[in-house]
């Protein structure tokens, strides 16, 4: 007697296995990003980083995505030639840029290394540190952003139907252990400066590690493939357009969830930035404990993104929930920026936030786009998300010097955060406009994620 095999997707052990795997990627990925918020004051001390500096640093991440457009073209890429060519590539480009980023702050550059000499040749203003340190950004943005849109895709292709926002959140989760462990691990190497390259390096062989992880993958995945394949391949043979683009921008709700996730995001990974020097200064507390404070917030959103992905997946109320993670971020920066309320009050509050909208936002981009364009869809998201990351690090590196004029050993950073509270209100209007257009349209954003 003939028996159906299943498809590896059809396994739920295999689905979860494959959620640990593409989940470390991500993890090393955002601890890489991560780990330098506990490390401004020993670049500082150890290089000459002035506020400026730093914040031109952070923001050198989004240079590829925002101004080349990567995102977009990695998620285009995506589409057409697949998750396996797609994601080696761009979890490579990530692992460069995160060794050149540890070569940059090494010492064996620093005392006239390779390279060292042509760094010093031009640009007088900046140390050639920072420059090497700039390219390695650049290099680690270019393939951490598209890794992201990779990592969506390959969520989407094995957990569609089956648990979808559950895995968003256990994907957003694993971002987060890996901001938690950069918060916890980076300051503890470095030993406020004194280990500062080795801290670095550190992270940098975490994310080679991640790209011996993905290649694990591409095994499981072209398996998949070869079964699913004779079904799926009228999906894969349609080539890009333009007009998919134009499509996406035309449509309000992608675009309302678009314009909250950048002003989402840029509330809170440029405020993560400056975190742990924000509290060191205004509770005065030391790096190491002011490090370890922060990192309570992505452990929370560890704890809390799985459970409200599996309720989203159970009960809805997509839109819903990213207006209440827009409100709980706008209350956050304001008792932050106003008030003296302990610390881990505020850091709890962005926690909810920081799980609530992810959790809701991006497995709702199933209800808005065609699977066979998803890639080209969150590529383009990210993009603009980039051009928040871009802007606001260097916005709050401005303000940040200009109100704290002779670079003091305690900055007050009321101007900034409050700065950061004006991007949450914006978020929290992106998000009531995507609520009202699912009303008119009846996308089905509020229903839950197994309705189609």
């Amino acid at each position: 007697m003939n028996t159906i095999k299943k498809a590896l997707n059809e396994s739920a052990a295999m689905r979860w296995g494959v959620l640990l795997l593409v989940g470390f990627v991500l993890s090393v990925n955002y601890y890489f990003y991560d780990a330098f918020s506990t490390l401004k004051d020993d670049m500082r001390t150890v290089f000459g980083f002035t506020g400026t500096d730093y914040g031109l640093f952070a923001s050198f991440y989004s240079v590829p995505n925002t101004f080349l457009l990567m995102a977009v073209i990695g998620g285009i890429i995506l589409d057409k030639i697949g998750i396996r060519r797609t994601g080696f590539l761009f979890v490579l480009f990530m692992t460069i840029g995160a060794f050149l980023t540890a070569y940059g702050a090494s010492d064996y550059f620093n005392n006239g290394g390779f390279g060292y000499e042509l760094m010093s040749s031009f640009l007088p203003r900046f140390s050639p540190e920072l420059k090497v340190m700039l390219l390695g950004r650049f290099f680690f943005g270019l393939g951490a952003e598209t890794t992201i849109v990779v990592v969506s895709k390959i969520l989407v292709k094995w957990f569609n139907g089956k648990d979808l926002a559950l895995a968003f959140g256990l994907k957003v989760a694993f971002g987060r252990l890996g901001s938690f462990a950069a918060l916890r691990i980076s300051p503890f190497i470095s030993n406020e400066g004194t280990n500062l390259s080795s801290a670095i390096w550190f992270g940098a062989i975490l994310v080679s590690i991640g790209l011996l992880a993905f290649l694990v993958y591409m095994l499981f995945d072209a398996k998949l493939d070869r079964q699913i394949q004779p079904v799926n391949n009228a999906s894969t043979t349609d080539s890009f357009s333009i007009r998919d683009i134009i499509d996406l921008l035309k449509n309000r709700a992608y675009l309302y969830i678009a314009l909250l996730c950048v002003t989402f995001y840029s509330a809170i990974f440029p405020f993560n930035h400056y975190a742990p020097d924000f509290i060191s200064d205004k509770f005065g507390l030391s790096s190491i404990e002011s490090g370890n404070l922060t990192s309570f917030l992505p452990m929370g959103t560890l704890i809390f993104t799985p459970i409200f992905g599996a309720l989203i997946d159970r009960k809805g109320k997509s839109a819903s929930a990213m207006i209440f993670g827009a409100i709980t971020l706008l209350i956050t920066h304001l008792l932050f920026a106003l008030t003296y309320t302990p610390p881990l009050i505020p850091i709890i509050l962005l926690g909810i936030a920081y799980a609530l909208v992810p959790a809701a936002m991006w497995p709702t981009m199933v209800k808005l786009v065609d699977e066979n364009k998803i890639g080209t869809a969150y590529g383009l998201m990210y993009s603009i998300q980039n051009l928040g990351l871009f802007v606001f690090p260097l916005l709050a590196g401005a303000i940040l010097d200009a109100t704290n004029p002779g670079n003091p050993e305690i900055s007050d950073y009321t101007a900034t955060i409050l700065m950061f509270a004006a991007v949450s209100l914006l978020g929290l209007i992106f998000a009531l406009l995507l609520k009202f257009e699912d009303k008119k349209k009846g996308f089905g954003v509020e229903l839950p994620l197994n309705k189609k």
